[in-house]
């Protein structure tokens, strides 16, 4: 990690040009390479094996998926169930919105309107994160946000090798309505959904149910609204996704490291199917339902 943190460092700041151009170029030519190559098939269905030699150090994972998706949600049951950091990029952004200086007004402005944090910043940020998860002695990762942009993943292909990437999928008026019902409460900070999500199967194709997340008693008087979780807002980060993010799902499908996985639902529904793909057990879980 130390090393990754170094050279993500060295790429975001302008007196290292030459040293980012080198890591971009080489992630520039895999991808040509592979490019050149007939892609492989279609990773297998079922379930996906955990890395084998788990003693040299723990999982490098990426989440990808559209705003509202849930990465987040996913990511952090998985960073608890396999011991290792959930690093979510939009969690540093907001941490840096609720500071005070010049970078929380750019990014301020930059977050309303639904636009994409630029990658200078965004690799400003992680590669803080991850110097001081270096001296708490973390090891691995899941990271959740980023890369968001092809250049991003050609960066980070250039300095560490990334285990697997999970996509999560929903239709995208599913995707609006859950960010439109998205709360916040201003006291506890607890992070609740308004929107109850019941959209029936036809044509074939599966039926989604998300029940509400609703807050407590004590919460239900408090709860705010993101500011940038308006229609007009919220459509764009879509059409921004699909314009600059969909290119690293290819990026990571040819590499056969892409694992597709479609929400059935809520937490409820998706979590043991995404267990079961990734081939892993939540005891937890398990105990928690039994009681």
């Amino acid at each position: 990690m130390a090393a990754l943190t170094r050279l993500l460092r060295a790429s975001a700041t302008p007196s290292s040009n030459c040293l980012f151009s080198t890591v971009v170029r080489r992630g520039i030519s895999s991808l040509s390479s592979e490019a050149d190559r007939k892609p492989p098939s279609s990773p297998p269905v079922g379930p996906l094996p955990l890395r084998k030699d788990q003693k040299e150090r723990n999982v490098q994972w990426v989440f990808l998926g559209c705003p509202g998706v849930g990465k987040g949600t996913y990511a952090g049951r998985l960073s608890r169930l396999l011991g290792v950091p959930h690093i979510a990029t939009g969690d540093l952004v907001r941490e840096e919105l609720s500071s005070s200086g010049s970078l929380a007004d750019e990014l301020s402005g930059i977050v309303n309107q639904g636009k994409l944090v630029s990658d200078e910043i965004i690799i400003s940020l992680l590669s803080k994160r991850l110097e001081e998860g270096e001296t708490k002695g973390e090891s691995g990762f899941i990271l959740d946000g980023f890369p968001r942009t092809l250049r991003q993943a050609e960066i980070l292909e250039g300095v560490t090798d990334i285990d697997l990437v999970i996509n999560l999928n929903l239709p995208e008026d599913v995707l609006l309505k859950k960010c439109l019902g998205r709360r916040i409460c201003g006291h506890c900070g607890g992070n609740f959904n308004v929107a109850c999500i019941d959209i029936k199967g036809e044509n074939g194709k599966p039926g989604i149910y998300m029940a509400p997340l609703l807050p407590p008693p004590e919460c239900a008087s408090k709860l705010i609204t993101r500011a940038d979780d308006t229609e007009e807002v919220v459509k764009e980060r879509l059409r921004i996704y699909n314009e600059m993010t969909r290119p690293v799902e290819e990026f990571y499908r040819r590499r056969g490291k892409l694992l597709e996985f479609d929400l059935p639902g809520g937490i409820t529904e998706s979590w043991p199917k995404l267990l079961r793909a990734l081939n892993l057990v939540d005891h937890d879980s398990k105990q928690s339902a039994a009681a």
